[in-house]
């Protein structure tokens, strides 16, 4: 009998250790997130290959957790500032022209309240809506929210020389930008069921960073 119980645990081991063994590195460290709650220790914030005028260790070890996959683990490179490129929604486009990484738009107004949004894709001049689901909305103060998409619409982000959106629905916007970067506007929308990202709807901004992931 104990050799049985025995033969069994061993195959059972084996199972196990094949099936972990079978695990991309993505979905391992998916694995470990979910089980434990939190970001994986394992895996150091990540480094910033330029000079952030927002962000701090805390912002960046909340936001890892909610990075896609395929972002995890590489280095933030600072794509556009408007402190070094100016106040223009024409150059953030210029400066993402070649890129192929989703990114981290954060943005401090005069109030000094810090949120953003995680788009799936480089930023462009579009006629309709484009990216995908892991696009995301999130706010610091007064604590610490993200807004995932709900599945109500595909809004997920539009803009023009103008101005740039990311999420819609009803004449609203998740977050909405002005073409000098200067003016912007959060609602509530059903894109991502979000609140409004700052204290008041509308807000000035301060500074304006994109990150990707490289």
């Amino acid at each position: 009998m104990y050799m049985m119980y025995t033969s069994y645990f061993h195959h059972i081991s084996i199972s196990v250790r094949s099936s972990v063994l079978s695990m991309s590195t993505d979905e391992y460290r998916k694995t470990s997130l979910f089980a434990t709650g939190s970001f994986d220790l394992d895996f150091p914030i990540p480094d910033l290959i330029g000079k952030t005028e927002i962000l701090t260790e805390e912002h960046r070890e909340k936001l890892c957790a909610h990075l896609p996959a395929r972002a995890e683990g590489y280095s933030w490179s600072l794509i556009f500032s408007t402190s070094q490129h100016g106040f223009a929604l024409n150059s953030l486009y210029r400066k993402m022209a070649r890129l192929e990484s989703p990114v981290l738009i954060v943005i401090e107004d005069t109030e000094h309240n810090v949120f953003g949004a995680l788009t799936s894709c480089s930023l462009h001049v579009s006629d309709h809506f484009y990216g995908t689901g892991e696009s995301l909305l999130y706010k610091f103060n007064p604590s610490f929210k993200v807004f995932h998409w709900t599945g109500e619409n595909m809004y997920f982000i539009k803009g023009n020389m103008e101005s740039l959106s990311i999420g819609a629905g009803d004449g609203r916007f998740g977050l909405w930008l002005d073409g000098d970067l200067n003016q912007g506007r959060s609602q509530h929308c059903s894109t991502y069921g979000n609140e409004p990202l700052a204290p008041q709807e509308d807000f000035v901004i301060k500074t304006l960073e994109c990150w990707a992931f490289v």
